[in-house]
């Protein structure tokens, strides 16, 4: 499974009214470590990474990224939605350095930062706590040469923070070269051309790549159908699992069954479905809470699994998502003079992420075949969801999206209502829901 992503941020300096330069900066976003700051601007992360700590920036994290995730819809351009709320809060986290006064208010209340005391040191130490992990990280501040106006205040907490190294900017080509390198090839030509009058360009990189804990084999996935919706649906690769290990519930209230699929590094990715007849992804998603997944998760069991295979790709500009959430201010006058001297303004937030699940893994399934037993439960992803790529210790999730079409490509065929298909292969002593009472058609198998 490979997950990479892109920010873009584009801050244009204005004064008295006139343009004078711009300030073009790309945050191409990743995780670091930090903690309470020392004497030479690095961050002691011992003080202040307790488990509470992290989890409460985790939950502020998870929270910004819902919300984003209310005010982007799947369309028929693109059907399926991939962010990182890491990779954005570390973007706006990095810019309430450079705010003063109501900017910086607005920025640490949209990052559901303001009571959090030790904000960026423990977003940083989280950082490079996930450095340690699966996830790959690089951030570079790109300056053009003989124009280096910003604050060093600025620059000093940024590097110290966030990791990003200051670099001379000589060519788009070099630009999209340390981007493509950083994304491990999975971004390429990201510019086209460097607006006019560039003297900055933040650019920071997320690359995942995880290996399943209980791996699919490859010689078990098939053609398979998934429901974009009641009436229409597609061929997928679809992999499956008898016997797969798998932690789930069913949250009768919400109309949603809930998996947890485990990487190792204790790396988990989420799974929420929700049952045909019980709303869409949009209502489900405005319910969603991470922690509270988690103290829900039971054991393992053994359960006959079909998860889709893809490789997906998604662009866009957040700039009127971020506005809607309360950050207008920052495309019509903020005050960044932490940044450099004189009038800046952010005048767009491009976003551009990929997203590949497979089959790949570190450990062998046991399963040695894929015929359906009616005594073993059944969890299959063949209809729309909602996933999230989440840190088991801090619950902050790297990445987050839903997937309306795993194989946006294919031609669409005319199926019959999923609800007249659905099988319930469980009894009712083998599935709870999460008040822990009986629940008996839950478990469905569309096949």
């Amino acid at each position: 499974m490979k997950h990479c992503l892109i920010v873009l941020i584009t801050l244009c300096f204005f004064r008295f009214g006139l343009l004078v330069r711009n300030y073009e900066i790309l945050l191409f976003f990743s995780p670091n470590l930090a903690s309470n700051e020392t004497d030479d601007g690095t961050v002691n992360c011992n003080d202040v990474l307790s488990l509470e700590a992290q989890r409460a920036v985790g939950g502020a994290v998870a929270k910004l990224g819902l919300a984003l995730l209310e005010k982007l819809q799947p369309g028929s351009e693109q059907p399926n939605i991939i962010i990182s709320p890491l990779s954005v809060s570390l973007a706006l986290a990095e810019l309430a350095l450079g705010a003063k006064n109501k900017t910086e208010d607005k920025l640490l209340e949209v990052l559901k930062a303001k009571e959090l005391p030790n904000f960026h040191e423990t977003l940083s130490c989280l950082q490079e706590q996930l450095t340690a992990k699966a996830v790959k990280m690089a951030s570079r501040l790109y300056l053009i040469p003989g124009k280096e106006l910003m604050q060093t205040d600025f620059v000093d907490r940024a590097l110290n923070l966030y990791k990003s190294e200051p670099a001379h900017l000589t060519s788009i080509e070099e630009v999209n070269r340390w981007v493509e390198e950083s994304t491990k090839g999975h971004i390429t030509n990201f510019m086209s051309s460097l607006p006019p009058n560039v003297i900055l360009m933040l650019i920071n990189a997320i690359h995942f790549k995880g290996e399943w804990q209980s791996r699919f084999d490859s010689k078990f996935t098939v053609k398979d159908i998934f429901y974009t919706d009641k009436k229409t649906s597609v061929k997928v690769d679809m992999m499956m699992g008898s016997k797969y290990p798998l932690s789930m519930f069913v949250d009768r209230k919400d109309g949603t069954q809930v998996a947890r699929f485990p990487f190792q590094g204790n790396m988990s990715l989420l799974v929420v479905m929700p049952v045909p007849a019980h709303g869409n992804l949009s209502n489900a998603a405005a319910k969603l809470n991470i922690s509270d997944m988690y103290e829900h998760f039971q054991s393992e069991k053994s359960m006959h699994v079909k998860l889709p295979k893809f490789k997906l790709q998604y662009k866009q500009d957040l700039r009127q998502a971020l506005t809607s959430m309360g950050l207008g201010l920052l495309f019509t006058g903020p005050d960044l003079s932490r940044i450099a001297p004189g009038p800046l303004e952010v005048s767009g937030v491009q976003h551009a992420s990929s997203m590949e699940l497979s089959e790949e893994g570190a450990e062998a399934s046991a399963a040695t075949s894929v015929t359906l037993v009616r005594t073993v439960p059944t969890f299959a992803v063949n209809m729309p969801f909602i996933f999230a790529l989440v840190d088991d210790a801090s619950y902050m999730p790297l990445f987050l999206g839903m997937v309306t079409n795993p194989n946006p490509g294919a031609t669409t065929e005319q199926s019959d209502d999923p609800k007249t298909e659905t099988e319930s292969i469980m009894t009712p002593s083998k599935c709870f829901d999460v008040h822990g009472l009986p629940w008996m058609d839950v478990i469905f198998s569309l096949t």
